[in-house]
C-alpha cells in the first residue's frame, strides 16, 4: 500500500493590502514633456549609479552605507527623492536576491533528477512520481554531459549567492536582449532606443503620512493638479514657487478616484509614478497605497453558506459550487482564458475570466473561493518529465503566482473570501470518487470539474472520497440501499439508521431484516464488510 503524505490544513488565504490605480496626463504641452524627458533621465542615472553602489555593497549592507548613498544623492537631487531612489534601488537588489536564490534551487532539483536516473539502469521504466533511466546509451552519455554543465553553473550561482553578488539590469534584461535580435522583436533601432531609455528613467515618489495631500515630492491636488519638485540641478525649469514644476493636464482616475481623494484630502501617504509609453506616446500617472487594518474572516464563517471550488488549468478555470455538507450543486461552470501574446493580453485574459467567476459567486450568495495553494517549482524542471515536452509546457503555462495574486486583489473588492487548500490528490481522488458519480447522460463531467469538487470538499473540511456502496445485487434491501453523506462532526453518524415506519421493500418490513443492526454488513468505515470483494477504493476509507 502507497503511503500518503500528510495533507496540510486549509487557510484563509490574506487579502491583498495595497492598491494602485492609473490615469492618463492629457493635454500635456511640448514644454512638459521636455521637462518631464529632463527630470526622468537625471534621475535615472542617478539610480543606476545607487544601484551599482548597492550591488558592490553585496551582504556588507548596513544601514550605515544606506544613509551614506543617500546622503550622496541629496545634493544631485532633493531629500526627498534620494530617499525614494535608495529605497527602490533596495527593492530591486532583494528582488534579484530572491530570483537567484529560486534560480540556485532549480538547479538544485534538476541535478538531483539526472543523478538519479544516471544511476538506473538503461531502459528501466519509471514511475507516475519518478521517471525511470533513460532510454539509449547516447542519451545517457548526453545527460551526463548537461550533469557537469549543471554542476558548473550551481557552483557558479551559489558562489555568488554567498558572496552577496546579483545580476540586475534597470530596465529589464529581456529589452537588453532584444538589442541583439531586433528583427525577430520587430523593432528599429530608434523604437528600442526609446524604450529602452523609458525604462529606465526615474520619476516615482513615495509616499508620508502628515504631509500635503500625502506626497511632498511629486503632488497631486483634490481636482487633479499635478506638480513636482524639481531636482536641485534643474529648478532653473520651474514655473511656482519653491522649485516646482505644475503640468498642463490634470488627472481624475475614474476609478477608486473617491477613495484616492479621501485619502489625500486626510492627508494619508500616496505614493506616485509617471511613466511614458513610447509606443503610444502617451504620459500615465500611477497612484499607490496599502490599506491596513483588514477584517479577517474565520474559516468557519466562510464555509457557513458553501464554497465554489475551482481548478486552475493552462487555458481554463473549471468551479462547482458546493453546499456547507459538501454536496455538488447546480451545474459546473467553465471560464476560459488564452495566454498568448503580449503580457497585457494575457493579464487581461486572466481579468476577464476571474470577473466572471466573481460574479457567478455573487449570484450564488456564497462567501468563498477554494483553490490550491500551488507552487510548480520542483515540477518545472525539464529534467523530471524527459521527453515529455508538452507536458512541461503545460505546467509552465498554468499561471499559478499571477493568478493567485490577481484572485486574490479582486476578492478583496468584491467582499468574497479565499481558502487555500493542500493540492496532494485532489485531481486523482475527484476523478476516482466524483467524475463517474456526478455524469448524466447529458452531462458529461470532465476530470477538472470532478477536481473543482474535491478542492471545495477539502476547503469545507469534508474527505474526498466517496463512502462506496456494495454492487446493486449484494445490498440487503435489493436495489433501495443509497450511500449517505454525513458531516464529519455528526453525533451518530456511524450508528444504525433510525427506523422507518412501514415497509421498505415488498418481501422484509422495515428494521426487520437479517442485516437491519449489523454494521458489518452495512457500508461503514472501519467494518469489516469494508474489505469485502466488492471494495472498490485502494485505501481503506478511515484514512
Amino acid at each position: 500500500m502507497a503511503v500518503l503524505r500528510q495533507i496540510a490544513r486549509p487557510f484563509v488565504a490574506e487579502a491583498a493590502s495595497g492598491v494602485c490605480i492609473r490615469d492618463r496626463l492629457k493635454g500635456l504641452t511640448a514644454e512638459d514633456d521636455a521637462v518631464l524627458r529632463l527630470v526622468g533621465g537625471h534621475l535615472g542615472s542617478l539610480a543606476s549609479r545607487d544601484l551599482a553602489r548597492r550591488v558592490a555593497d553585496g551582504p556588507e549592507h548596513s544601514t550605515r552605507t544606506w544613509a551614506d548613498r543617500k546622503r550622496d544623492l541629496t545634493p544631485q537631487s532633493s531629500s526627498r527623492w534620494a530617499g525614494s531612489v535608495t529605497k527602490a534601488t533596495h527593492d530591486q537588489w532583494g528582488l534579484s536576491r530572491r530570483a537567484q536564490w529560486q534560480h540556485l534551487q532549480g538547479l538544485a532539483a534538476g541535478i538531483a533528477v539526472i543523478r538519479r536516473r544516471l544511476a538506473l539502469p538503461i531502459g528501466e521504466k519509471g514511475t507516475k512520481r519518478q521517471p525511470g533511466g533513460y532510454r539509449s546509451r547516447g542519451e545517457w552519455h548526453a545527460k551526463s554531459r548537461r550533469l557537469a554543465h549543471l554542476e558548473r553553473e550551481y557552483g557558479r550561482v551559489k558562489a555568488d549567492h554567498e558572496a552577496g553578488r546579483v545580476s540586475v539590469v534597470r530596465g529589464g534584461r529581456k529589452l537588453l536582449n532584444q538589442r541583439h535580435n531586433l528583427q525577430a522583436a520587430g523593432k528599429s533601432v530608434g523604437q528600442w532606443r526609446a524604450q529602452w531609455q523609458a525604462a529606465r528613467w526615474f520619476l516615482a515618489a513615495d509616499g508620508e503620512s502628515g504631509k500635503r495631500y500625502g506626497n511632498e515630492t511629486i503632488r497631486v491636488t483634490p481636482g487633479g493638479e499635478v506638480s513636482l519638485k524639481l531636482p536641485t540641478p534643474l529648478t532653473h525649469l520651474a514655473n511656482a514657487p519653491y522649485g516646482r514644476y505644475v503640468l498642463a493636464a490634470t488627472v481624475s482616475f475614474p476609478h477608486r478616484g473617491e477613495e484616492w481623494r479621501d485619502r489625500i484630502e486626510a492627508n494619508r501617504a500616496v505614493a506616485y509614478r509617471i511613466h511614458l509609453d513610447p509606443a503610444k506616446g502617451r504620459w500615465y500617472l500611477d497612484a499607490s497605497w496599502t490599506r491596513k487594518d483588514l477584517p479577517v474572516i474565520a474559516l468557519d464563517v466562510l464555509r457557513a453558506g458553501g464554497v465554489i471550488g475551482v481548478d486552475m488549468n493552462a487555458d481554463h478555470l473549471a468551479a462547482w459550487r458546493l453546499d456547507e455538507y459538501g454536496n455538488p450543486m447546480g451545474t459546473p461552470r467553465r471560464f476560459d482564458y488564452r495566454l498568448t501574446g503580449t503580457a497585457t493580453h494575457r493579464d487581461a485574459q486572466l481579468r476577464h475570466a476571474l470577473t466572471r467567476l466573481l460574479h457567478w459567486a455573487k449570484a450564488t450568495g456564497v462567501q468563498a473561493i477554494a483553490i490550491e495553494d500551488l507552487d510548480f517549482t520542483d515540477s518545472r524542471t525539464r529534467e523530471k518529465h524527459g521527453r515529455r515536452k508538452r507536458f512541461r509546457q503545460l505546467i509552465s503555462g498554468i499561471p499559478t503566482g499571477r493568478l493567485r495574486a490577481r484572485l486574490l486583489s479582486m476578492c478583496a473588492e468584491a467582499g468574497i473570501g479565499v481558502i487555500a487548500v493542500d493540492p496532494a490528490y485532489t485531481s486523482m481522488w475527484g476523478a476516482e470518487h466524483w467524475q463517474k458519480p456526478l455524469s448524466t447522460d447529458r452531462r458529461s463531467v470532465t476530470r477538472h470539474q470532478a477536481a473543482g469538487v474535491a478542492i471545495g470538499r477539502r476547503a469545507l473540511g469534508h474527505r474526498i472520497r466517496r463512502r462506496t456502496a456494495p454492487p446493486r445485487d449484494d445490498r440487503s434491501d435489493r436495489r433501495g440501499h443509497r450511500t449517505a453523506q454525513a458531516r464529519p462532526g455528526d453525533p451518530g453518524r456511524e450508528g444504525n439508521r433510525s427506523r422507518v415506519p412501514g415497509p421498505r421493500t415488498r418481501s422484509v418490513g422495515a428494521g426487520r431484516g437479517r442485516n437491519a443492526v449489523d454494521q458489518n454488513a452495512q457500508d461503514r468505515s472501519g467494518r469489516s464488510a469494508e474489505q469485502g470483494s466488492w471494495q472498490q477504493d485502494s485505501l481503506p476509507l478511515s484514512l
